[in-house]
């Protein structure tokens, strides 16, 4: 007859073993850390108020303000300097606002995935880009694409710069077509053209109309411009070029948006910058006119910024790789605009 073993049980008054329990803070903080509370965060760190954050999420202040707290007592950290004339991230917000946006970004990018393992993709482009983009390649590009691939969809969100390359990293956008300050070694930039700046003022400025104009005559003049026509942003030579010229240290009014800094210069607040090739029909109606200097005019440098760690479907890889293959073939002395 074969001996049957039994498992041996534990008596009946012998304590139960305990489940294992993580002691790596970082393995604890990956099964705690409620996603909710980086979602408010990303929104306060876009913001310009707690209430601003509020609005965008359609919550309460107080359960924003809530999420905050509860976020910085989990991890141990001040977030954000906030008080009278104060809001700001920390160097620890910063940190966490890039990592929180490449969270969100896999995140959206969920949907993508799944319909792509379904056969079931929907072919939607979305691109991020700066305003009042004026490239003849881009626009056969699209054109192109749309010929090639008439069941995709696009959809353009126009917005500053720095919002669009924030976009294609937390891969909310497709790709940007924008200006580049600082390159992250996480995202791939091609220039997609050059433009240059002249300075330009309105109908009702004294300056208007007047020939023979010198580099001086602007000197203590007022001015208007964009958001980043600053020493340390993407339009540093056109600040360069301001401060050179002697213009008023401070700017009366300033836009994100080309098309309302173009308002501000013909209203008559004063003399602002913008690209030559888009104003050129301006100037010849008689709405805009150009002041020194005339030579050398400032050089800006447009970029096709895309993020290399993104799940593409099949509509972006196309037109992605259209816009590269015309980026490639063309010189830059083509794509370089007057």
């Amino acid at each position: 007859m074969p001996v049957m073993f039994r498992p041996t049980e534990p008596a009946a008054n012998a304590p139960s073993r305990p489940e294992p329990v993580a002691t790596d803070p970082a393995e604890r903080l990956a099964r705690e850390l409620d996603w909710n509370l980086l979602r408010t965060f990303i929104a306060l760190a876009e913001a310009q108020s707690v209430t601003d954050a509020a609005e965008r999420l359609r919550l309460k202040q107080p359960t924003v303000s809530n999420a905050l707290k509860r976020l910085e007592q989990r991890l141990g950290r001040r977030l954000l300097d906030r008080g009278p004339g104060r809001f700001a991230l920390t160097e620890a917000g910063r940190e966490l606002y890039r990592e929180a946006v490449d969270i969100q970004g896999a995140i959206l990018r969920l949907d993508t995935a799944m319909r792509e393992i379904k056969e079931e993709v929907q072919g939607h482009v979305r691109i991020a880009m700066a305003s009042h983009v004026v490239c003849p390649l881009f626009d056969a590009a699209l054109a192109a694409f749309h010929a090639r691939h008439p069941k995709a969809t696009l959809s353009i969100d126009v917005m500053t710069s720095r919002f669009a390359i924030d976009s294609v990293m937390a891969r909310r956008s497709s790709f940007a077509v924008c200006l580049v300050h600082e390159k992250s070694p996480k995202l791939d930039y091609r220039r997609l053209y050059r433009e240059f700046f002249g300075l330009f003022c309105g109908p009702g400025h004294k300056l208007f109309g007047r020939t023979g104009l010198a580099a001086e005559d602007l000197a203590g003049e007022a001015s208007v411009s964009f958001v980043t026509d600053q020493m340390h942003d993407a339009l540093r030579s056109v600040a360069i070029l301001r401060a050179s010229l002697g213009l008023e240290d401070r700017v009366v009014a300033t836009s994100p948006h080309l098309e309302e800094v173009r308002r501000l210069i013909i209203a008559g607040l004063g003399i602002g910058p913008l690209p030559l090739h888009v104003v050129r029909r301006d100037v010849e109606d008689g709405l805009l006119w150009r002041l020194p200097p005339l030579d050398d005019p400032p050089a800006i440098d447009v970029h096709l910024v895309t993020n290399p760690a993104a799940r593409c479907n099949r509509a972006e890889q196309a037109l992605t790789a259209e816009l590269v293959q015309r980026i490639d073939a063309t010189p830059i002395e083509a794509r370089t605009y007057y």
